[in-house]
């Protein structure tokens, strides 16, 4: 059967924002007539446990370089469009190399609460602040300005609460932060008082993670951030990887959560010998602040404390 999401998308995308026109010598790329958008289109069918696959051919990507360009990914039952702007990951690409082939491989993995993008010898990427139509909105509105990105850790710690609060997740933070949470930009939620029992080992450790997202009423932790706002991202995998080691079977998820200046650092880390080793690497993600701000607009309903 003829894949349909693929035309079926291209007629919204014209429909929203006028005509589509196809260039190069690729299937997959396409321009926005009258503007300088390009895009880049993939489907995959959506496999068990949620994961879509897809390949990103160089060639393709070396026309795109330094164009402001959506990577479009799609697949089967999808709500809302993934358009990840390519210039925030060229540094991404540039730091690994394709497969014989010729394509990045990359995948779409679909989380109960989240989505990341996997691109293989470099890392885990959260974009979930990806999905939807304003991505291209905001591009082709050219008053637009972009999204505040000179939050404090402090700020980002409380939109991260605030995310999982509207998730129905307990959240832990810890006590020394606690008066220093911005309700002017969050509705307000009420930290979880003690931690999750049974990780004698790395309690301390636990304690002293920016943001815990744990399943209400229970001792199952669900998600994990750590804001390496200007301290060394090296030291937050670490602890990740303490509590990694100690409790191998525990299924949740890492998250370094930075400024996306830091994007190529976490990158290298990450393939230190030591995560892979470890596995971490195949674990841990990066959340930039920006995406965070996505995010919390997106399901907690803006950043306005008055709401």
């Amino acid at each position: 059967m003829a894949n349909k999401k693929k035309p079926e998308f291209l007629q919204e995308l014209q429909k929203r924002f006028g005509k589509i026109i196809k260039f190069g010598d690729s299937l997959s790329l396409f321009k926005i007539e009258g503007s300088d958008i390009r895009l880049y289109v993939r489907y995959s069918k959506l496999h068990n446990g949620g994961l879509a696959w897809y390949g990103l051919r160089e060639k393709d990507l070396q026309q795109l370089v330094g164009q402001p360009t959506f990577l479009c990914f799609l697949w089967d039952k999808q709500t809302e469009p993934l358009l990840v702007p390519l210039s925030e990951y060229e540094d991404v690409f540039q730091s690994t190399t394709p497969a014989d082939n010729g394509q990045y491989k990359a995948q779409v993995i679909l989380h109960e609460d989240s989505t990341e993008l996997y691109i293989a010898k470099a890392g885990r990427f959260n974009v979930e602040g990806y999905l939807g139509w304003k991505q291209i909105e905001n591009a082709l509105d050219t008053n637009h300005t972009s999204s505040k990105s000179d939050f404090t850790h402090t700020q980002i710690q409380t939109l991260l609460g605030s995310i999982g609060a509207t998730k129905a997740y307990d959240i832990w933070i810890p006590p020394i932060d606690r008066p220093k949470l911005d309700w002017g930009i969050s509705r307000q939620f009420s930290p979880r008082e003690s931690l999750p029992y049974g990780f004698g080992q790395v309690e301390s450790i636990l304690g002293e993670i920016d943001v815990i997202w744990l399943q209400r009423g229970a001792n199952d932790i669900k998600a994990l951030f750590e804001v390496e706002h200007s301290t060394p991202i090296y030291s937050g995998l670490l602890r990740f990887n303490d509590i990694h080691l100690v409790a191998p079977n525990l299924r949740t998820r890492f998250s370094i959560v930075a400024n996306s200046e830091r994007r190529s650092l976490f990158t290298r880390q990450l393939n230190r010998p030591t995560f892979k080793t470890s596995g971490l690497g195949e674990l841990c993600t990066l959340l930039e602040y920006s995406d965070v701000n996505n995010w919390h607009q997106r399901i907690a309903g803006g950043s306005n404390g008055g709401e």
